[in-house]
């Protein structure tokens, strides 16, 4: 399904203040659906820093100005791209955002010379595991110390 016109996606900051905005409402949901609880700190998340030129990229996806996704992507040395702190706001999800943002990603990735991307996820995200299935990922082996990663998938460039 198509995202629609009203829908923009564009490189940002992730310190902003509207990609600062998805990221506390991303949190909140996870800690709201992670068997006790969630806290950022522990996450072995990648800092800000690593998702923005030159490591990296962040998207944040506005619908009438309002902002209502996001989705990071570091760039490792080894020719691994992992994908951080994808999130689609309730009122956003069904209209295709995650997929477009993860086209993107995957082309920046492409671009700066990645042979693979990765991405770990909660057990409790159901619809997520099915969505990065769909989108050709496949399980693959921890691959990181995430203390709220229960599996972990890989798709090739």
């Amino acid at each position: 399904m198509p995202s629609g016109p009203d829908i923009e996606l564009s490189p940002e900051d992730p310190e902003s203040p509207d990609a600062l905005r998805c990221l506390e409402r991303y949190f909140a949901e996870l800690a709201a659906r992670f068997e006790g609880g969630f806290d950022p700190g522990l996450g072995g998340a990648a800092a800000d820093r690593d998702m923005a030129p030159p490591t990296g990229l962040f998207l944040v996806a506005r619908r009438s100005g309002e902002p209502v996704g996001c989705a990071g992507l570091k760039l490792h040395r080894d020719g691994i791209a992992e994908i951080k702190r994808m999130w689609v706001a309730p009122a956003a999800r069904g209209l295709g955002l995650a997929r477009r943002m993860l086209r993107e990603l995957e082309a920046h990735a492409r671009r700066a010379g990645a042979s693979a991307l990765r991405l770990d996820t909660n057990g409790a995200l159901k619809e997520a595991q099915a969505f990065y299935r769909r989108e050709g990922f496949s399980e693959v082996p921890r691959f990181n110390d995430n203390p709220y990663a229960h599996h972990w998938f890989e798709k090739g460039l």
